[in-house]
């Protein structure tokens, strides 16, 4: 998924300059690092991104494809899990360059919005894919969680979430869904679950007692997909059948850790737990099969 590659890099390489650099610096300076490292960086992610996933297909008029039926929606929740972290780190950034507090807020939380809709629209050109709408819906939905929030409370109250776990259907069709570890991370909507995570603390009085970092998450996944829809597909001419594997929702309960509100001194602590944020942890949890109608209990709920 091109989504969550973006949000690996951005989110990543995005915190630092908010706080590797020395508060000497003047805002002035910091507005034109921000702004014009965020514009080449911008230009050089969209040529790599149209060199890997464009050049080898014919352009064609601006069109719009309908996937929305696609893999449960799970790519769409996906696109909204990229553009909040992408509007978490906008933010930062915005509020390190010195902008006012409103306007960091709304165009740093927008950022995500902006960088997934040049996504689409080389998906609109492009032969084999097309625009979607439910992706620019979903691509407005994360922004406005993380804008909304902002503008709000003034921090994150809930967050998304991402956890992984290998599965065995790469092996069926890995030209899809992955041929190596790091593809199936991002391309096994099978292994992937999405969680939003609240922080349960925020909303009580300054003096409970409830655990500041105890949140409790809401995840959801899938399950059964070897192709994007009815699990038919081609390869080398030949139809492979795999209808026999049952295609189904997943739903999870799950407390949660919110690593940014575990109190630190260092600075370089408070940024591992930043970044690490964007990761569910692991704790006992329950997990609901749509299809089977099944509750189970796991020790353990990635």
């Amino acid at each position: 998924m091109r989504g969550l590659v973006w949000i690996t890099i951005l989110f990543i390489g995005g915190s630092f300059p908010t706080s590797a650099q020395s508060d000497s610096i003047s805002y002035s300076r910091r507005k034109t690092w921000v702004l014009t490292g965020n514009a080449v960086a911008y230009a050089s992610a969209m040529t790599g991104l149209y060199s890997l996933w464009y050049k080898d297909y014919p352009l064609t008029r601006f069109h719009w494809y309908n996937d929305n039926h696609e893999f449960f929606q799970m790519d769409k929740v996906g696109h909204a899990y990229s553009c909040y972290y992408e509007g978490v780190v906008g933010i930062d950034q915005m509020k390190w360059a010195g902008f006012g507090d409103k306007t960091a807020k709304i165009l740093g939380g927008s950022y995500g919005f902006l960088i997934q809709t040049g996504v689409e629209v080389f998906d609109g050109f492009s032969e084999k894919w097309g625009a979607s709408s439910g992706d620019m819906l979903a691509n407005v939905a994360g922004a406005g969680l993380v804008v909304g929030q902002a503008l709000a409370w003034d921090e994150q109250r809930f967050w998304l979430k991402l956890s992984y776990q290998p599965t065995h259907y790469p092996a069926i069709r890995p030209e899809l869904l992955g041929s190596n570890q790091i593809e199936r991370l991002f391309k096994d909507y099978n292994g992937q679950t999405y969680w939003l995570s609240g922080n349960v603390a925020s909303f009580l009085k300054d003096d409970s007692r409830f655990p500041k970092w105890l949140n409790l998450a809401v995840g959801y996944g899938i399950d059964g997909f070897v192709s994007a829809d009815d699990n038919f597909f081609l390869r080398d001419n030949v139809l492979y059948d795999y209808t026999h594997i049952r295609q189904q929702r997943q739903w999870y309960f799950s407390p949660d850790i919110d690593l940014t509100r575990i109190p630190v001194k260092r600075k370089a602590w408070k940024i591992s737990l930043r970044l690490l944020n964007c990761l569910k942890f692991p704790l006992p949890g329950l997990a609901y099969n749509g299809a089977n109608r099944q509750l189970q209990f796991h020790w353990l709920q990635f």
